[in-house]
């Protein structure tokens, strides 16, 4: 006798009569695609830490190449105020760097697990929206990482000469890249600009007609996420937000006259305009008499029906 473990095939349950995948293959393919990810991750984790010190040196540049540490003798120290900081502070750049590096892969493991479910132009449009997501993140983070000097000898000048000021490793890398973050997602907001217009939901005309709110949003937003008072840094980022605001708007006009948009059967025609009547009415006539075929008899002729004997369990 053979002792051993035999392969088992899919269950009733688990594979559909059609041959589309059931819940649970969706949960087994789901624990694949992250296993495959994660494992990228931690790939690109271990390139991360060998590359923490390089990009610490990066962060640190806009604090270290102020005018007040230009001079001869001068230094940018930072201090950390517990023993661990900058041991956790260079395995959190090295994750973020890992992210970065091993993006390919979990991103195309992401992708594999969706696109079965999307059709072709949905699939089409992923494509498109991520090409542009990517470069527009950088440009917006680029330009936070000029901001960010500007900020710097502002925040720092408040102080005044009197006072010494020494900053945090972990407070400044974590001010470094929340400024990043914030105007790398702000220079995506053009892409739900074209998503809206895509999906149908807003014309090319009524995104136009919302510039005035759209200008007057991105300077608010700027004046709060800016972290000087100058307007130099606000103009900036706020102009390069109604820059990208304009130019979606323009690909949306491209997209309605693809599709033919504002060319419908009622579209210069007012919602209170009464639409016209047909000319070619036909005339109503009355119909012919009709005689009765058998005299009808009156009520108080017509017998009663007769009484039902049932007995008082009778419930048939």
């Amino acid at each position: 006798m053979r002792f051993g473990l035999r392969k088992r095939g899919p269950s009733n349950f688990e594979r559909a009569a059609d041959g589309s995948m059931t819940l649970v293959e969706h949960f087994r393919e789901l624990r694949n695609r992250l296993f495959r990810a994660s494992l990228a991750i931690l790939v690109g984790f271990g390139f991360g830490l060998w590359l923490a010190g390089p990009v610490l040196n990066i962060l640190r540049k806009p604090y270290c190449d102020l005018p007040k540490f230009q001079q001869a003798g001068a230094s940018c120290d930072f201090v950390q105020l517990g023993p661990a900081d900058l041991f956790l502070l260079n395995l959190k750049i090295g994750l973020w760097v890992g992210l970065i590096i091993a993006a390919p892969v979990w991103l195309y493991q992401l992708w594999a697990f969706i696109a079965p479910g999307l059709h072709r132009n949905e699939r089409r449009y992923a494509y498109v929206f991520t090409g542009l997501a990517a470069p527009l993140f950088a440009a917006g983070a680029l330009l936070a990482y000029f901001v960010t000097a500007k900020g710097l000898e502002f925040l720092l000048n408040v102080a005044g000469s009197e006072i010494q000021t020494t900053l945090d490793i972990t407070r400044y890398v974590s001010f470094v890249t929340n400024l990043i973050l914030l105007f790398g997602v702000a220079f995506e907001f053009p892409l739900i600009v074209l998503m809206l217009n895509f999906v149908g939901l807003a014309s090319a005309r009524r995104l136009l007609g919302w510039w005035r709110i759209a200008v007057f949003l991105f300077f608010a937003f700027a004046a709060v996420v800016t972290p000087t008072p100058d307007p130099f840094g606000m103009t900036a980022l706020a102009l390069c937000l109604c820059l990208l605001y304009f130019a979606a708007v323009g690909v949306a006009f491209l997209n309605d006259k693809r599709k033919g948009r504002g060319k419908e059967v009622y579209a210069g025609i007012d919602d209170d305009e009464v639409s016209p009547l047909e000319s070619d009415r036909e005339p109503v006539t009355a119909g012919e008499r009709v005689e009765a075929s058998a005299p009808v008899a009156a009520p108080e002729q017509i017998p009663a029906p007769a009484p039902i004997d049932r007995r008082y369990d009778d419930m048939t």
